[in-house]
């Protein structure tokens, strides 16, 4: 059991692990994230070793998850926010190019729509109290993968360096047939 040794190492008391199970499945899994996250810190100060553990707690309250909605991008096409806040991050919803004002989108080019849809991700950045230099992670949604050179060189003009760790994929089809969606994670 690899936990229970880096729970040693750590100098933590040992834990009956079927008593967790049966009370709370995830703190099993958070201590595989401490054990794996914390090797060498066995050998740090006790007031670190609180501060990091302190750190790791996740909360599922209801109380700490806040909608962000802002009229300044387009309205959510269903039943989700536009962002969420939730245990200092931001969970950005997928962005279209649509233009806020009239809902549509801004022409049928996937140039003038990922402009579009930065743009659209920036005021909801900006209503939720961060920009784009605190974006974590992106993952943009293209109709034809042969466009993604052109997002690129539009979308390094908004991600400076160090750019948000990415994934992109081309998908069969996405909301009102838009040629792009971006959606991100920002710390707050």
């Amino acid at each position: 059991m690899a936990w229970l040794a880096a729970a040693k190492s750590f100098h933590l008391p040992a834990v009956d692990v079927t008593a967790l199970r049966s009370r709370a499945p995830l703190a099993v899994g958070c201590f595989g994230c401490v054990s794996m996250a914390g090797a060498g810190i066995g050998r740090s100060s006790s007031a670190f070793r609180s501060k990091l553990f302190a750190s790791l707690s996740i909360s599922a309250d209801a109380s700490i998850k806040e909608a962000i909605q802002t009229d300044k991008a387009p309205a959510a096409l269903g039943p989700y926010s536009q962002a969420i806040k939730a245990n200092n991050l931001l969970f950005v919803s997928g962005v279209l190019g649509l233009v806020p004002e009239t809902g549509k989108f801004v022409s049928d080019s996937v140039e003038d729509q990922t402009e579009q849809v930065l743009k659209n991700m920036g005021e909801i950045l900006k209503a939720s109290g961060v920009s784009y230099s605190s974006v974590v992670k992106t993952t943009i949604m293209l109709a034809d993968l042969k466009d993604f050179k052109k997002v690129n060189e539009i979308y390094a003009k908004y991600f400076t360096s160090p750019a948000p760790a990415r994934s992109t994929y081309q998908v069969a089809a996405l909301p009102l047939d838009a040629k792009i969606e971006i959606e991100c994670i920002a710390v707050l």
